[in-house]
């Protein structure tokens, strides 16, 4: 019988166990240094910067705020492109699905990410898997506004108003789904109205019928309604934030007129699809953050009523899981559907 040597035979085990653990180890590391080299080398080509929404809306403004500055941090052209519809959902279920390089990239907001696809029985996309939140931009409330020449001069008169004209009564939006939709259902609950809802593709669109009279009210960004308040064709009655805005010191917050309930504030970041090596997102974020730092840059997005509110990329996913836990109830209650 031939006698077996143990020594060997341990010897010949661990070897069979240093080779597999070889064998798993050189993809993985191979892994790392594919994403180092993609970040030393990136970016290598223009980079394009999706807009969900139609020229002219507060996105759109948050882009070209950016475009400049993003351009001389990353020593490549950024691209802006319009894919409006759905509210913007139709722009991030593309964005879902884009090839994660770093060279797709969206200026989000919390209409299509948090709001629209949370209105979905099939939700198209996992607002917390599906995407990679590199760098929170900017923020503001909303402004409450109506055509010059409606009778109710602020929050109390409009809801007075409403209740006496429920036949006329309605509020217009940027789209289903979007931010602009939901403070009006927002606004709906607190004060017991029933204002009916008149959907736009767009900001841009919503303003014009409403100065034409078409509307009674949209609830939206400082950046969109400033000028044509100053222009006197709206007439601001309640902003949304929890302190007056500095362009519109007359108007009383929805705190002050009795309802704190109403408070909100929107948000603006930047966000690609899942699975961009961390080594590019790293890099997009510290460009933003290189940009929202420039006295220029934080003077327009003062200018229309913004305030800079740099996140980066740990802190910005964190505020995306809160957020979805505050505006789902609201949802709910609302019973808002998309489908």
């Amino acid at each position: 019988m031939r006698s077996i040597n143990f020594k060997n035979s341990a010897l010949l085990s661990s070897g069979r166990r240093i080779l597999a653990v070889a064998l798993i180890a050189v993809p993985v590391l191979g892994l790392l240094f594919t994403e180092q080299a993609l970040g030393q080398t990136w970016p290598a080509k223009p980079i394009k910067l999706i807009v969900g929404f139609p020229p002219g809306g507060g996105i759109d403004i948050v882009a070209r705020n950016l475009q400049p500055g993003l351009q001389e941090a990353l020593g490549q052209s950024v691209i802006i492109e319009y894919k409006p519809g759905a509210g913007g959902v139709l722009a991030a279920s593309e964005l879902s699905r884009t090839t994660a390089d770093g060279y797709t990239l969206l200026v989000a907001n919390i209409g299509p990410f948090i709001l629209a696809s949370n209105m979905m029985s099939k939700r198209p996309f996992d607002s917390t898997k599906d995407f990679s939140w590199i760098s929170q931009t900017s923020g503001s409330g909303f402004v409450a506004v109506v055509p010059a020449n409606h009778p109710a001069n602020n929050l109390a008169e409009f809801v007075a108003w409403a209740k006496a004209n429920a036949d006329k009564a309605n509020y217009a939006s940027g789209g289903s789904g979007s931010i602009t939709h939901l403070n009006g259902e927002l606004l709906n609950q607190i004060t017991g109205l029933r204002l009916v809802h008149v959907p736009y593709k767009g900001s841009a669109p919503a303003v014009q019928d409403l100065i034409g009279g078409q509307t009674q009210l949209l609830v939206d960004v400082a950046s969109v309604l400033l000028p044509h308040i100053q222009s006197g064709k709206l007439k601001a009655i309640y902003v949304t934030d929890s302190q007056r805005q500095p362009q519109l010191p007359n108007v009383a917050t929805a705190r002050e007129a009795g309802y704190p309930g109403l408070e909100t504030s929107g948000w603006q970041g930047i966000v690609g699809p899942a699975g961009i090596p961390k080594e590019i997102v790293n890099k997009i974020a510290k460009a933003v953050q290189a940009t929202l730092a420039r006295p220029e840059v934080r003077q327009r997005f003062a200018q229309t009523g913004s305030n800079v509110m740099e996140r980066g990329p740990e802190e910005f996913n964190a505020f995306i899981a809160s957020e979805i836990n505050r505006w789902v109830p609201v949802i709910k209650a609302s019973g808002a559907k998309l489908d």
